[in-house]
């Protein structure tokens, strides 16, 4: 088995980027935006978002055997998604309904300030577990669904939909992992006990690959307020002001000890930091694995046992700096980017560290297009520039 089959499962969104000139840089983006005046921007990048598209397709693009599944309405913002994913020779397990509408997203990605997103949800809040194919996800091996902080129907019940959704999944035995997405904290979602929704569903996650803002929000309210008024005092992205011992390593404790395998905690530009139970977990974890892919493919049961060993992944604790782009464009999508860099990984018996290098690589090779899949580099090719002394950027704090 040279490779493992993949769903990456959730939000999808059509993303319309407008372009803004250079010369635009040193404003804030309420001097850019506001009433009653005209901005010139270039033209708009307009491509598949979300999590389906930004992660699945970045495994695609890398080389991963990935079915991605979401579900989008039968109406053009549907219809140029489904004509993109053609294009890229992706498969596409779409659900497509005459009752709903697809979600799009106007991402502003103005010079010198952080991102601004205007969405819409959409068919993303009536996707439902019960919509998902069964038979076709016990083909797989791994499982990843992503942003159910951000679909109605996977937090408004506090989170029973989506934990027995995963136990289904881990009792099919795939390996699974999951993405939350930050609410919106102006949004119904802003009322649901995250803390509690996370105890019910990590016991069965195995990898859980949070951003370290949307950890904070879900966990660590106040800590999370406190990140928030300092980067507004300081003008400093929170990501560079972050404590690996006072911020980071406390985050990912609480959220393994909420019962996942392994946290691989997204900290922006600052890099990645992983945190993995006991080697006896691990061992257990790839057991699963085995079983499950030579009931898959017992003809190539051999060749399965080569892909997940789970060796060398117990008791991980370390942080992996960023790598330095050549140039940034939009940040939108690369922590989405830099999760498929790891699961790919992952999927093909990459030691932990060699993950978090392909996840490190591919998000910042992501940011130096517009779009999450323009800059990507076959894993190979990623793997020689890092081993030529591709320049680390050192910002977490000690």
């Amino acid at each position: 088995m040279s490779d493992s089959k993949m769903i990456t499962a959730g939000y999808i969104s059509l993303d319309i980027t407008p372009a803004f000139p250079e010369s635009y840089r040193g404003r804030t983006l309420a001097e850019l935006v506001r009433p009653g005046k005209l901005r010139k921007v270039g033209s708009a990048a307009v491509y598949p978002g979300g999590c389906v598209s930004n992660t699945g397709l970045a495994l695609h693009t890398l080389g991963a055997d990935v079915s991605l599944v979401a579900k989008v309405g039968r109406d053009a913002f549907g219809q140029l998604i489904r004509d993109q994913y053609e294009a890229l020779g992706a498969q596409a397990d779409f659900i497509v309904s005459d009752e709903v509408e697809t979600s799009y997203t106007v991402v502003i990605s103005a010079p010198g300030n952080d991102r601004c997103f205007l969405v819409d949800a959409g068919a993303n809040d009536q996707f439902y577990p019960e919509e998902l194919d069964l038979e076709k996800a016990a083909l797989a091996q791994y499982f990843h669904f992503g942003y159910p902080g951000l679909m109605r129907s996977f937090y408004e019940d506090g989170g029973q939909r989506a934990a027995d959704m995963f136990r289904g999944m881990q009792e099919m035995g795939l390996i699974t992992s999951m993405d939350p997405a930050q609410p919106d904290a102006s949004s119904d979602a802003a009322g649901i006990d995250w803390e509690n929704l996370l105890r019910l569903c990590l016991p069965y996650v195995d990898f859980f690959v949070p951003s370290i803002e949307e950890l904070g929000y879900m966990l660590d309210r106040e800590r999370y307020e406190y990140w928030q008024k300092k980067s507004i005092e300081t003008g400093e992205d929170i990501c560079m002001m972050l404590s690996l011992k006072d911020d980071v390593r406390p985050l990912a404790q609480k959220s393994l000890e909420m019962g996942c395998a392994a946290v691989l905690l997204k900290c922006g530009a600052a890099g990645l930091y992983l945190l993995s139970d006991s080697q006896e977990r691990m061992d257990a974890l790839a057991q699963r694995y085995r079983d499950h892919a030579k009931a898959c493919n017992p003809e190539q049961a051999d060749a399965a046992e080569g892909i997940f060993t789970g060796k060398g992944w117990g008791n991980q604790d370390f942080f992996q700096d960023s790598y330095k782009p050549y140039r940034i464009l939009s940040g939108t999508g690369a922590g989405d980017t830099a999760i498929a860099g790891f699961l790919y990984g992952v999927s093909h018996g990459m030691d932990p560290q060699t993950c978090l290098q392909v996840a490190a690589g591919c998000g910042s090779l992501c940011i130096t297009e517009y779009d999450t899949l323009s800059g990507l580099k076959p894993v190979p090719e990623l793997l020689g520039k890092i081993r030529d002394g591709w320049e680390l950027q050192h910002f977490i704090k000690d």
